[in-house]
């Protein structure tokens, strides 16, 4: 996902305008369930997305995810939101996560 996160401006790769800023990472180590995910660098783990905004992509998410025999998406195992260099593509997706709220 890193690679996503780079831009080209002029021929020189450029690193997007979040990068660095104190919004695009949120590390809440006092909470009760942190981390919620396995992580061997809890201080580098991102709880911005806490609740993952991709869960309602279903299949399209890019996470690392299965559904369990009652077809429930099981996201375990998925780290995808609380690693602090995937918020860009986080922030890609919200036009798809827009469509499937939209009302029909």
């Amino acid at each position: 996902m890193e690679d996503q996160n780079k831009e080209v401006k002029g021929g020189q790769e450029e690193q997007p305008h979040w990068v660095g800023k104190q919004y695009s990472f949120f590390n809440h180590s006092k909470c009760e369930y942190f981390p919620c995910h396995p992580t061997s660098k809890p201080e580098e783990f991102n709880c911005l997305f806490c609740y993952c905004p991709l869960y309602a992509l279903g299949d399209k998410c890019g996470g690392n995810f299965r559904y369990t025999e009652d077809n429930i998406k099981d996201c375990s195992q998925c780290k995808l939101p609380h690693v602090k260099e995937n918020f860009g593509y986080i922030m890609k997706k919200f036009m798809e996560i827009v469509e499937v709220a939209k009302r029909k």
